[in-house]
């Protein structure tokens, strides 16, 4: 299987505190990979590091083939990245957003791909309005699209769901499921399980840094468990360790 994110040994750490603590994984093409854990364990810390955002203290990281450290722009101009903040620029409106992001990665039907996402996500209302009057939800949907304009083959979300009402949680539930039974790549990091034990396919659980846990939801879901007690039991046993 084509590996799209390869991580090993892979450590953060400011000062005397570690935010990530040796981890290592290995995410396959077409895959819907959720990394749980409680706030404050790592997950964006992570994502940061995955992204070339963050440069780690030890460990490697390969993402779609590139070194995280050595080849950081390039990383992020072949992925998409969704930020647990949504920070579009405050004085541009929701479709000059857009527009930028489109001029900046070199695009072409600029109109035809922004107007795809106003539909998809039902807000063509805001088009206009400028991103510092949008609502938190509608934040995030300008940027889920900006994620997706250049119809990327991996996508690293921090917290995909957490501002969307259940009706559009929905949509970009479906969106996401389909967007890898097509081939997509989905890395995601949330602390709502139940959103992990729907649309994933592999979950890793991360506790004060370090890794406790990978595997596929279906063997978890298989045995008879859920994913909710499944993950307190292994998180509080590591409290209690």
């Amino acid at each position: 299987m084509h590996q799209m994110i390869e991580a090993e040994t892979l450590t953060k750490q400011y000062g005397t505190v570690t935010a990530v603590d040796g981890i290592s994984l290995s995410i396959v093409r077409g895959e819907l990979f959720g990394l749980l854990g409680p706030n404050g364990s790592g997950k964006t810390t992570m994502i940061r590091m995955l992204t070339g955002q963050v440069r780690p203290t030890s460990g490697s990281a390969r993402v779609m083939g590139l070194d995280v450290v050595e080849d950081p722009i390039r990383v992020r101009e072949l992925v998409g990245i969704i930020p647990e903040q949504e920070t579009p620029p405050s004085f541009l409106t929701a479709e000059e957003y857009l527009h930028f992001v489109a001029r900046i990665r070199g695009l072409d039907r600029i109109d035809a791909r922004c107007d795809h996402w106003f539909d998809l996500l039902e807000f063509q209302d805001k088009r206009d309005v400028l991103c510092k009057d949008l609502s938190r939800g509608t934040r995030q949907k300008l940027m889920f699209a900006q994620a997706f304009l250049h119809e990327p083959c991996l996508v690293l979300i921090d917290e995909p769901l957490i501002n969307l009402d259940p009706i559009m949680q929905r949509k970009v539930k479906d969106f996401l499921r389909g967007y890898t039974s097509k081939g997509g790549t989905v890395f995601l990091s949330t602390h709502i399980l139940d959103i992990a034990e729907e649309i994933c396919d592999r979950i890793g659980i991360i506790h004060n840094g370090r890794l406790l846990h990978a595997g596929r939801v279906d063997d978890l879901t298989g045995s008879g468990r859920h994913l909710e007690p499944f993950f307190l039991d292994l998180v509080r046993g590591d409290v209690g360790a």
